[in-house]
């Protein structure tokens, strides 16, 4: 029973391991000047999983890359972006699976900060840029969460060793030029890369996991009747029926012997209602009419 509990299990995971997709945009970054060209794509360990590309902006909620993109092979072009854009994109498998989800901010202003579009590792070191359509090197003040964090001459501001404390919301402001919209930057857990068990394609994998439930469901019923069958049996040996106890009962033959009734005869002087019996055990001798035993 363990053997297929373990065979089970390891079956689940390997789906879910097949229902794994990646959303990646390139160039890098969450935010982006209008007018700018930018490829996505679904990254996939199982392309029979049919992931595709979907997304949420103010003009169009769910909708895939033909409503709003150039299906390009696997990736999806946006050619030229626009603020109409701006929204959270994500990958859909057929049975309804959903990857991490990003956020893309397009501009129309001056300014915008180039920052992770996918969350950073905890303990990684992470560049912020703040740029204008023209230039990349200007000097700028970085903000977190409307807080002043600092001035950089060149534009760039490096986060070392990121923790937990430095997710937020982040924006830049060059001087003569704007500021930036907002962009949240999230830091997760360190990660450590476990073995993965041999890959195997979904149309092989989801038989497989249907047969090992089947078993172990059925190996259930056979354990439960045979719990309930002994409880049965041992309830009629602890209370059986009038019947089962004469199944159990031996008889044996037994013999009576009684002694040869004599005679009564009436005692002298004895009350003449009263009638003796005088009875004669097997090694007792009749000595005769007087009535006395000799033994």
């Amino acid at each position: 029973m363990r053997f297929f509990t373990v065979a089970t299990e390891w079956w689940i995971y390997q789906l879910f391991v097949s229902l794994t997709a990646y959303l990646t945009v390139s160039p890098s970054s969450s935010q982006f000047f209008e007018g700018a060209s930018v490829s996505l794509s679904c990254e996939e360990d199982d392309l029979s999983a049919g992931w595709t590309l979907r997304r949420n902006t103010t003009r169009d909620n769910s909708s895939q890359c033909a409503h709003w993109g150039e299906q390009v092979g696997s990736s999806c072009e946006i050619n030229y972006i626009t603020p109409w854009d701006t929204g959270v994109y994500w990958c859909e498998s057929r049975e309804g699976a959903a990857s991490s989800s990003i956020q893309l901010t397009v501009s129309g202003g001056p300014v915008i900060l180039q920052s992770p579009v996918l969350p950073v590792m905890e303990g990684d070191d992470v560049t912020l840029s703040c740029q204008t359509k023209t230039s990349s090197n200007l000097p700028a003040a970085f903000i977190k969460d409307g807080v002043f964090i600092r001035t950089e001459p060149a534009g760039h501001m490096t986060l070392h060793h990121v923790t937990s404390s430095d997710e937020g919301l982040y924006k830049c402001n060059i001087s003569g030029d704007g500021e930036s919209p907002s962009s949240w930057i999230c830091v997760s857990g360190k990660v450590i890369p476990a073995a993965r068990p041999p890959h195997l394609p979904l149309s092989v994998l989801l038989p497989a996991v249907a047969g090992s439930v089947l078993l172990s469901l059925v190996l259930l019923v056979v354990l439960v009747r045979r719990c309930v069958q002994g409880k049965h049996k041992g309830g009629d040996q602890m209370f059986p029926p009038p019947a089962a106890h004469e199944d159990h009962v031996t008889y044996s033959q037994v013999h009576i012997s009684r002694p040869t009734k004599q005679p009564t005869r009436p005692r002298p002087g004895s009350d003449p209602d009263t009638v003796y019996d005088e009875v004669r055990r097997p090694s007792a001798v009749w000595d005769g009419p007087t009535g006395t035993i000799s033994c």
